[in-house]
């Protein structure tokens, strides 16, 4: 078989080098034409574990390809995939559809003959019906069944995700285009028969809705858990405990039941967004999303304030080392990082901030203050601080023996709000040691 990949952002590269990983010819194509040339050299733009030889290994084997040109990549494909970005709109919250729509149109006037189109993009329930009105209008001439086909990918463990996943979700029309798409996406992911992988068949409305309520349920159980955090600090009860004693529960899972700083990144701040905007708009507003929303954002500019109460109510003058700035471990994303929130404050705050991460630094340097300090290891960084704070759950970090870490600080504040360390080690060691829901 053969597929385009129209976009060669995070779910466009991963899905179809993967795609390619199952056999398939796969040609990526994306307008930026830095961005083709660098993939052709074998340099990946973007930091997942695993990626790099993936796309080395099939472009090799001659599976995956890369282009600029819209037309050589639709040429004699089965399937078109739309992985462009849906961010937020500025102003109001909801997704910005105009890539997913531009491609559409372009996807359709390219087209010499029968295609499935099929959105991998994250977006709103109804973007398929205009997606389809879109290409139809476009071009009446030409068979275009269109499909929806979400990712369920987690940054860091994308591959794995993609190669053994919990289903495969295709929404699809009525009738014989329906059932057209349904027989090529069903081929695509025939190699996942071996695991036994559920395929949900749905609506292109229900298959949209699926996306966007599993990314806010997960959102919904994160922000839980913290308030839950932040209740057994004023009782004196553990929340490790806590999340476990409920976490064996069948009916609620320990998954995502970790407290911490408050969830970011490229999926859960947008899509919790984007899906309380589009309530709205259908009057039928989803209340604990709205909430969940606010409490994350307010919960990330409580961290600061953690830090400073840490340091005796004042960080005025003092150097604080942050380990991590991506919003999670095996990632350089750095979108809606706590330490966006974070770091800008400590430094208004008086502090000299030396950071380390170990992969998202470039990223972060056009993000953060111009004063931030980057260091060269989590030890470098902590080289004299007053205090630490841990921000980010590398499992380099997690390696760090205290008595060094203690050696090679000025102060003795550490400020764990990742819970990675035994609490009786680190003041064994000499620390002030404060974490998320632990007295």
């Amino acid at each position: 078989m053969r597929i385009a990949m129209v976009g060669a952002g995070y779910v466009g590269l991963v899905s179809g080098a993967c795609f390619a990983e199952f056999g398939v010819d796969v040609c990526i194509v994306d307008t930026d034409a830095a961005k083709v040339a660098a993939l052709r050299d074998g340099r990946i733009p973007i930091y997942e574990p695993g990626l790099d030889k993936l796309v080395m290994d099939n472009a090799r084997d001659g599976r995956l390809r890369f282009t600029t040109s819209l037309a050589e990549a639709v040429d004699g494909a089965d399937a078109v995939f739309l992985a462009v970005g849906t961010p937020s709109r500025r102003g109001d919250g909801h997704a910005d559809l105009s890539y997913v729509f531009a491609a559409a149109e372009q996807v359709a006037l390219a087209a010499q003959g029968p295609v499935v189109l099929v959105t991998k993009s994250t977006v709103p329930v109804g973007t398929g019906a205009k997606v389809k009105a879109l290409v139809r209008q476009a071009r009446p001439d030409l068979d275009i069944a269109v499909a929806s086909n979400p990712e369920f990918l987690r940054e860091g463990n994308a591959i794995g995700d993609f190669m053994r996943p919990d289903r495969v979700v295709i929404g699809i029309e009525e009738g014989a285009s329906g059932e057209r798409a349904l027989a090529v996406l069903k081929r695509l992911y025939r190699p996942l028969y071996l695991f036994e992988t559920p395929i949900v068949a749905t609506s292109i409305e229900t298959a949209e809705l699926i996306k966007y309520a599993a990314n806010a349920f997960l959102a919904v159980k994160i922000t839980y858990i913290n308030e839950m955090a932040d209740l057994c600090e004023k009782v004196g009860a553990d929340v490790h405990d806590v999340a476990r004693g409920i976490g064996l529960d069948g009916r609620i899972g320990r998954k995502f039941l970790h407290p911490g700083p408050g969830y970011g990144g490229s999926c859960f701040p947008k899509d919790t967004l984007a899906l309380a905007r589009t309530a709205q708009d259908y009057g039928a507003p989803v209340r604990l999303v709205e909430t969940t929303i606010a409490v994350n954002d307010a919960r990330k500019e409580q961290m600061a304030a953690r830090v400073v109460a840490a340091c005796g109510g004042s960080v005025e003058g003092k150097v604080v080392a942050v380990l991590g700035l991506a919003f999670k471990p095996e990632t350089d994303d750095m979108r809606d990082s706590t330490a966006l929130v974070l770091v800008p404050q400590l430094v208004a705050a008086g502090a000299t901030v030396r950071a380390f991460d170990p992969a998202a630094v470039a990223n972060a340097r056009p993000l953060l203050p111009a004063a931030v300090h980057y260091a060269e290891s989590a030890l470098d960084a902590a080289q004299g601080a007053d205090c630490l704070v841990l921000l980010t759950e590398w499992n380099e970090f997690r390696a760090l023996a205290p008595e060094r870490l203690k050696a090679a600080m000025r102060g003795d504040v550490l400020q764990d709000l990742r819970n990675v360390y035994d609490p009786e080690a680190m003041r064994a060691a000499g620390f002030r040691y404060g974490s998320i829901g632990r007295t």
